[in-house]
């Protein structure tokens, strides 16, 4: 499920009728001091992460001075939850509370039906006090019914006038869910001020993924449920998916720094969801930590795997790359050696890699490994559906042991100069460029014909496409395998370019 930062979250609210406390989300000490500034009196600074518990870790701060909002400010901007650093704070007004309030929206999947939860005390803690909570249930279109609110109300002790004022809360809650078809929306606290106002102080919402599309208002970059904001890798990853569905491409940051008892971070690339959970656990039992979730699998196109390698691979500090998914994943195996043995030609891989492609032609993808490992600095090897995790990862530890401590810098791909010849001949295929080179067409002819299995051809001495261009854009994946069996064979003439939009520019160059 998609997440909404606090004051994304209030904005909501507010447009649904709720009171929410006077303030504004600032990415900078000085943004925050000036909001102070406008709100006057004491105010309090907090992270906008998306976690529980941030007063324990030091994301909550009053100040009555623009220096103390200016010091919380950059120490909180100065902070990481998990390994993500923090990217903006909300400065907002000190609300003097008389009572709290515990209030949540949630979809109850046993009971395929909405709910609400209500509690007569909210904020820390509330997850002990379960017992005293109620659920109150929804109708999926009018909402709780008026004698069940009125139930749960009378249970607090309110006067008559205060009452109402909750009870149209919770009807509130309701009708702000509904508005951006959320999955859960947590109030806690909604809190009685002083001078007997109600006020949402807090706010946690998330998006059912189906829905984001339906809500381009909410500005919620990735359908899909993370801990962190989205990085800009996984904004590139996600992108990359988007552009091609042919077969599914997830990816995920898990860590960007290793901790000092482990072996090392690791760039992992499963295929298949149950069995790439058992390789992940197979590569931490073996010592290491994963630097971040890869999938791709549902017969993906060569060059989704090759991009998916491209964007691991712009990690840096990693040990080695770990390759493992299911073992009897039907899709053809030999793809995703193709894609990855290019990207790793490309990249000139100087740390060991350790693939398990087990499945459907799985000799064939450990072969296409094989040859490609001859050509580069650090040992690539390929494994089939009866080698274990678990031995593939115990076998992944030697290897990077022997590496002696080497890590992974991120670097532009190798591109023939051919390339920047005037004179070479380029062909479009699906985001992307087929370059070959006219000067050495006579020579290569053959093997290009050969390997690209007749898409292309000669005519009038000249490589062509052997197909109309709509058609021929759409064998990027077998213009991707006669890439390879070309770089395999020793012939330079042959180049398929394949655009991955910005990761260039975040390694630090462009082509």
């Amino acid at each position: 499920m998609a997440r909404l930062h606090e004051y994304q979250g209030k904005a909501i609210l507010a447009a649904n009728g709720f009171k929410i406390p006077r303030g504004r989300a600032a990415s900078t000490a000085d943004e925050a001091v000036a909001t102070a500034k406008e709100l006057g009196g004491e105010v309090v600074v907090k992270i906008q992460a998306w976690t529980t518990g941030r007063a324990g870790i030091g994301g909550v701060g009053f100040a009555k001075k623009p220096h103390d909002v200016r010091a919380h400010a950059e120490r909180m901007l100065s902070m990481k939850v998990g390994q993500f650093p923090v990217e903006a704070v909300l400065v907002e007004e000190k609300i003097d509370i008389d009572r709290e309030f515990f209030l949540s929206f949630a979809i109850d999947d046993a009971a395929r039906a909405p709910v609400i939860i209500f509690a007569g005390g909210g904020g820390t803690g509330i997850e002990e006090r379960a017992a005293s909570t109620r659920r109150i249930p929804c109708d999926v279109d009018r909402g709780a019914s008026d004698s069940a609110i009125d139930e749960a109300v009378n249970s607090c002790g309110l006067s008559p006038a205060k009452a109402k004022q909750l009870a149209e809360s919770i009807r509130k809650l309701f009708g702000a869910a509904r508005s951006v078809e959320a999955r859960s929306l947590e109030i806690n606290p909604l809190v009685l001020t002083k001078n007997g106002e109600f006020v949402a102080a807090d706010c946690r919402i998330t998006i059912d993924d189906y829905a984001v599309a339906r809500h381009p208002e909410l500005g919620i970059e990735i359908a899909r449920e993370f801990d962190h904001p989205p990085t800009p890798l996984e904004r590139i990853a996600y992108a990359v998916e988007q552009n091609d569905h042919r077969g599914t491409f997830y990816f995920a940051q898990l860590a960007t720094a290793a901790p000092k008892n482990s072996k090392g971070l690791v760039g992992f690339h499963g295929a298949g969801g149950g069995g790439s959970m058992m390789s992940m656990d197979a590569i931490v039992n073996a010592g290491f930590t994963i630097a971040n979730f890869t999938d791709t699998s549902g017969n993906p196109s060569a060059s989704k795997v090759y991009r998916a390698a491209r964007i691991i691979l712009a990690q840096p500090d990693l040990v080695g790359y770990f390759g493992s998914g299911s073992g009897v994943a039907s899709q053809e195996q030999y793809w995703s050696a193709y894609g990855l043995a290019k990207a790793f030609w490309e990249l000139d891989l100087d740390i060991p890699a350790v693939i398990r492609l087990g499945g459907n032609t799985e000799d064939r993808a450990v072969d296409i490994l094989h040859r490609m490992s001859k050509l580069l600095r650090a040992p690539v090897e390929g494994y089939r559906k009866t080698d274990t995790p678990a031995f593939i990862a115990a076998r992944f530890a030697e290897l990077v042991a022997t590496a002696k401590g080497a890590k992974w810098k991120p670097r532009l791909p190798r591109v023939p100069k051919f390339v920047e010849d005037p004179s070479a001949t380029m062909l479009q295929v699906k985001n992307g460029r087929v370059w070959i080179n006219t000067a050495q067409w006579p020579q290569i002819r053959a093997a290009v014909e050969t390997h690209s299995g007749g898409l292309i051809v000669d005519r009038q001495g000249a490589p062509a496409a052997a197909l109309a261009s709509e058609e021929f854009a759409n064998k990027d994946s077998e213009l991707l395998a006669c890439d390879v069996e070309c770089r395999l064979a020793g012939i330079e003439g042959f180049y398929l370019e394949l655009d991955i939009p910005r990761l260039g520019e975040l390694i630090g160059g462009t082509r």
